[in-house]
Formats: C-alpha cells, structure tokens, sequence
C-alpha cells in the first residue's frame, strides 16, 4: 500500500510538455533542465514564465504580441513555460492566438501549485516573483530579463536584434581617463 502511495505521488509530480509533436512526462527539475539546455544554445532563446489565468498575461496574447514575435522571428526558439498554474501547460490559451504550431516554440509546465508554500519561487536559477517574467538567452548569457509586467513588443524585438549583435566597441575610440 505504501508502494502504491509512493507512485502515485510520484505521478501526480509528473506534468505534460510537448515539443513539436513528442509528448513526454516531466518533473519540474527536468522541466527546468530542458530549459538550462536550450539557453546554453548558440541560439537566441525566449523563456516565457506566464499563466493562462493572469490578467496581464492574457494581456500580451489578446493584442497579438506573441503570435506576431514568434512568426516574425522564426530562428529565435520559444519555450513558454506556465507556472503556477497546477501543472496545466495553458497550451489551449496559446493555440487560440496561433502560437502551439509554431515550430519554433516548446510549451511546458511547472507541475507546482499556484499557492501556498510549495508555490514555485525560482525558475533555472533566477527569481520568479511576477508573472509574466520574460527572459532572453543567447550563447548561455542571459541578455535581458522583464521581470514584472507585460512586455512591450517593440522593445522585446529591439532587444531579440540587439541580442544579435556582438556587443562589442572595437575599434571605436575610448574615453581619456
């Protein structure tokens, strides 16, 4: 009895991810280790925290942010990740804006609650406290993190150009000391 007090436990940690059309079972650590291995990438990548039932989150999808994003950026990869959310992936939220046949994007799920102490606090080494947070990846670098609130568009794809580019001042001349 206690055997099968200790599986069902163990399933009920499991939650549903898809990435193209394989689906699997994942815990949250191995949610957050197919995230550590996709921003290790030489790829720029998007990791978006977010909820089907957040107000703000909502926001983004209804003005069509995220489906023009990721159509217009289709070499950039989009992991949306939904927390606190009772491991439900929102994946029903997202094909209604066109966003889960996108072959650039990966839809998971933190299988954590939505409240209470066990409410999921940080995600692949960085602070969750908001949602939506966004974060931008490339090389393994995180290049910029929106923590607290909806994302402009324009500036989130300033930043998917910006993260392109080196980042390097060669050869411009440097300040006198």
């Amino acid at each position: 009895m206690l055997r099968i007090a200790s599986l069902l436990g163990l399933l009920a940690a499991f939650v549903v991810a898809q990435d193209s059309d394989d689906r699997t079972l994942l815990t949250r650590a191995a949610v957050e280790q197919q995230i550590l291995a996709a921003i290790k990438s030489p790829d720029l990548t998007i990791v978006h925290l977010w909820a089907p039932w957040c107000s703000n989150c909502q926001a983004e999808l209804k003005n069509g942010g995220w489906t023009k994003v990721v159509k217009e950026n289709p070499n950039v990869k989009f992991y949306f990740v939904a927390v606190w959310n009772n491991g439900q992936d929102g994946r029903s939220m997202l094909k209604k804006f066109n966003i889960v046949d996108q072959p650039n994007v990966t839809i998971l799920a933190d299988p954590g609650p939505r409240r209470g102490e066990n409410k999921i606090k940080q995600f692949a080494g960085l602070q969750l406290s908001w949602i939506p947070t966004t974060w931008i990846y490339k090389d393994g670098d995180l290049r910029y993190a929106l923590n607290y609130g909806e994302v402009r568009f324009p500036v989130l794809q300033q930043f998917l150009e910006d993260s392109q580019s080196e980042w390097s001042h060669k050869g411009e001349p440097k300040l006198e000391e």
